[in-house]
């Protein structure tokens, strides 16, 4: 008798368990997938009932085969691998000097005092008003589209620096002076620590500027990469290999910020905001 109890308690759990993993599949896989889905399949009904002009939209079969195409002959990745480079070395520049220049900022309110007139004028030029300007200073080649993503993803990255630094629990503050730990110390071990959440949060922010900001340049400027493939599409009436840029465009974001929220997620285990 009480075998069979045990048995049919097992049993229970692991039908709670068999649920809760359906469940989790449902809600993290499949719900996301569903609007899309029906989206594509009401456009390439509209589409093949001749509702939707293939010169405006082309339908998705359409735009599949013109990206699996391209993939096949090399030309996608090519221009991705391209705009990829520039990407990572313009965020290397912003977001270092973000992460400098936030951490100077978030722990001396006399720096702050000092930048705040430059950076207030500064900040709220859009991206796009810099690329005639260093155009004019740097010419057509690399260094200014790598300065122009430079100058996109430092914001983003600088404030959430400077948050998180301020937002800083003081009881664990006061706790190290307590303990007389040294400023290193109390840099490492604390402050940098406690600001992690936000810093990655600038950085997700600063990346996604970052491909915003090389698109952008390479739209008027550029010989390859991603932008430059979308505009040369345009002039020749190919909005397939339009679209098939404005695709990659968004994958290639996507899995960069996967990558991210990985590290994130690695780094921070403690923090049950990004468990959850």
């Amino acid at each position: 008798m009480e075998y069979a109890e045990t048995r049919t308690a097992r049993a229970g759990q692991v039908t709670a368990l068999d649920t809760r993993a359906i469940r989790r599949w449902t809600n993290y896989l499949l719900l996301p997938l569903i609007v899309p889905v029906l989206i594509l399949l009401a456009w390439e009904a509209l589409s093949s009932q001749g509702l939707i002009s293939p010169i405006i939209l082309p339908a998705p079969s359409t735009i599949w085969d013109t990206l699996v195409e391209m993939v096949k002959s090399g030309e996608l990745l090519g221009h991705l691998r391209v705009s990829l480079l520039r990407v990572l070395q313009g965020f290397s520049v912003g977001g270092g000097l973000g992460l400098l220049v936030g951490t100077g900022i978030g722990l001396s309110r006399r720096l702050e005092r000092a930048l705040t007139l430059i950076t207030g004028l500064l900040r709220p030029i859009p991206i796009i008003a810099w690329v005639p300007v260093l155009i004019l200073w740097m010419g057509i080649d690399e260094g200014s589209k790598v300065t122009v993503i430079a100058i996109g993803s430092f914001w983003p990255v600088l404030l959430n620096v400077i948050q998180g630094i301020r937002s800083t629990d003081k009881k664990y503050l006061e706790v190290a002076r307590i303990l007389e730990k040294s400023r290193a110390t109390l840099l490492l071990k604390v402050i940098f620590p406690s600001a992690l959440p936000s810093i990655f949060t600038g950085l997700r922010v600063g990346i996604g500027i970052a491909w915003m900001s090389v698109i952008g340049a390479e739209l008027i400027a550029a010989s390859a990469g991603v932008g430059y493939m979308i505009m040369y599409a345009r002039e020749l009436s190919q909005p397939d290999v339009m679209l098939v840029g404005v695709i990659s465009i968004g994958i290639t974001g996507l899995g960069i910020d996967f990558l991210l929220r990985r590290l994130e997620g690695r780094l921070l285990k403690w923090n049950v905001n990004v468990r959850g």
